[in-house]
């Protein structure tokens, strides 16, 4: 652990701060790049090292040693072009010999399609000995079961592993996700419909007439568009990783005479609702499949309005909270089902990036 995190500026590397009696906050952002996934780089980095070392260990004196290739897409918050100044600068001005940042021409999703495409190829993989670093490798997952439980959603990553840790035994309520715009997974939550819809923004819109209201609506063209919000790190349609929980939900409504088979029953399931996204746009689950998900998890869908008044409010609340705008829409949330169910339930909110990478949309 000293290892791990000795990057981390605080000491208990992820804190739990109270806001009130029944509200806690996660923050997850005390890592050298002040966001959530360096909890789990930080440890893949250590675990690459290790594994490397003992493969080449064993080879012989002179023979190539055995290198890997990490490839990761520039999913939600890291794409050009919908980020803060310091977290493009982040990206672009490292500048060790091996670490390369590729400029890509469209959404975080088109991204995650090209190092999909990277791993399918098997002699390309083969030569370069790929390996991800994004939560489609599940060590990244493992990592992040011990940072839970309300999650602002983007590529659904946190909140699955707070799925895997109720699995396991942990007592948990409801994992709450949590939607801006791109609201595809609260939609889903609603109607049982999976659908990817046009979220884009009039060219020209900035954060001015996002405040003041009438810009947070659909547009039925482009079906492969995102729309860009107060939350980069959300700005996303089709989650990488909402596919390994649809496999679970038809696992648990499957026809068959044993486990096996029922694995092998969902697999064709998904994969035919993933073909039916792909080519149509959208795909809608039975309803003993909705019922299956309505009991784990609840969605909310924040616009950016709700985001900055939700900022504001906990600034001058007692006592009083800096929160990013990823934070505030999971505090957004806290307060609407609070409203909606009032119970002694503990709340815990994952805050995950520091507000400084967002300061535009906190000091406005």
């Amino acid at each position: 652990m000293e290892k791990l995190y000795s990057t981390f500026c605080h000491l208990d590397v992820a804190p739990l701060k109270k806001l009130d009696n029944k509200t806690f906050v996660l923050e997850l952002f005390h890592g050298p790049t002040f966001a959530f996934k360096d909890v789990a780089l930080q440890l893949f980095g250590n675990l690459f090292e290790f594994f490397l070392l003992q493969r080449n260990a064993w080879r012989a004196p002179g023979e190539k040693p055995e290198r890997l290739t990490m490839v990761g897409a520039t999913s939600r918050d890291s794409g050009r072009g919908r980020v803060s100044p310091i977290q493009e600068a982040q990206m672009t001005t490292v500048t060790d010999t091996n670490v390369h940042n590729v400029d890509v021409k469209g959404t975080c999703n088109d991204c995650q399609d090209i190092i999909k495409a990277l791993f399918t190829d098997k002699e390309f993989d083969a030569t370069h000995c790929l390996s991800a670093i994004n939560s489609i490798n599940w060590a990244c997952i493992l990592t992040q079961i011990v940072c839970l439980m309300e999650c602002p959603t983007g590529n659904f990553g946190d909140i699955l592993t707070g799925y895997y840790a109720k699995k396991m035994g942990l007592p948990i309520g409801k994992l709450i996700i949590v939607m801006n715009a791109n609201d595809i997974l609260a939609q889903f939550w609603k109607s049982g419909k999976y659908e990817k819809v046009d979220l884009t923004v009039s060219e020209g819109e900035g954060l001015t007439e996002l405040v003041e209201g009438g810009s947070d609506s659909r547009q039925a063209t482009d079906a492969s568009s995102v729309k860009k919000t107060l939350n980069p790190a959300m700005d996303i349609l089709v989650s990488s990783n909402f596919g390994h929980l649809l496999w679970y939900l038809a696992c648990e409504n499957a026809q068959g005479t044993n486990d096996e088979e029922k694995k092998h029953a969902a697999l064709k399931t998904v994969d035919r609702w993933m073909s039916h996204l792909k080519s149509d746009g959208h795909v809608q689950v039975p309803v003993p499949v909705l019922e299956t998900a309505r009991t784990d998890f609840l969605a909310e869908r924040i616009p950016d309005d709700l985001t900055l008044k939700t900022i504001k409010s906990f600034f001058e609340g007692k006592p009083s909270y800096v929160a990013d705008p990823h934070m505030a829409v999971g505090l957004a949330a806290s307060c609407i089902i609070t409203a909606q169910n009032p119970s002694n339930v503990n709340q815990i909110i994952l805050s995950t990036a520091h507000p400084v990478k967002f300061s535009e949309a906190v000091s406005h």
